[in-house]
């Protein structure tokens, strides 16, 4: 199945239950074969979910849903903020790979988060905390500011012009997650 045959809801289906077995077996459940690899080397990827989450290397996006070779598009950045970059990468991979579900992804006991909220840092870390400022607005509980973060990412996306007409034309739907890394469990904010 190509993914401009998956909907958006297939698409969360599939990110749930492969979150469920990664809880329930702490395994990676999905297809990472030298067959799947070529398969998708000569057939291009079709990747049925976009995931946009922290550059944290505890949060592994296609153990935590259980995903293969082009199963899901993921990018990564410090604090899962959003710029112009990560739009268009979302840009990219539903238009011309035919996902029709983003995912923003937190996860708690953020480092991004912990430095927006108790430190002043400089250089190009400063671009990633100010925007976690801004989602925070005056909350200062981690837990509920990286919820804010993950709701302003979403927010990003769907203001822009091109997703709000692939929302309306194609059934692109645009949610939030919070991954929490003592139980393993992706928590849908939708």
């Amino acid at each position: 199945m190509t993914a401009s045959a998956v909907s958006a809801e297939e698409a969360l289906k599939r990110l749930r239950d492969g979150n469920r077995k990664y809880v329930e077996t702490g395994k990676n459940h999905g297809r990472v074969s030298k067959t799947v690899r070529m398969k998708n080397l000569t057939d291009g990827q079709h990747p049925y979910a976009i995931i946009i989450t922290c550059s944290d290397s505890r949060v592994i996006p296609e153990t935590v849903f259980g995903a293969g070779i082009g199963d899901i598009f993921v990018i990564r950045v410090a604090g899962n903020v959003m710029d112009n970059h990560q739009l268009g990468s979302v840009e990219y991979a539903a238009e011309h790979l035919g996902c029709r579900l983003v995912v923003v992804m937190g996860h708690d006991r953020c480092g991004a988060v912990d430095a927006a909220l108790s430190h002043e840092p400089g250089g190009y870390i400063k671009y990633i905390t100010d925007e976690i400022k801004r989602a925070a607005g005056r909350e200062k509980d981690p837990d509920k500011v990286c919820r804010l973060n993950v709701l302003h990412g979403v927010e990003m996306i769907e203001k822009n012009v091109d997703i709000q007409i692939m929302e309306h034309d194609s059934g692109l739907k645009v949610i939030g997650a919070v991954y929490h890394q003592d139980t393993g469990e992706a928590e849908f904010l939708d």
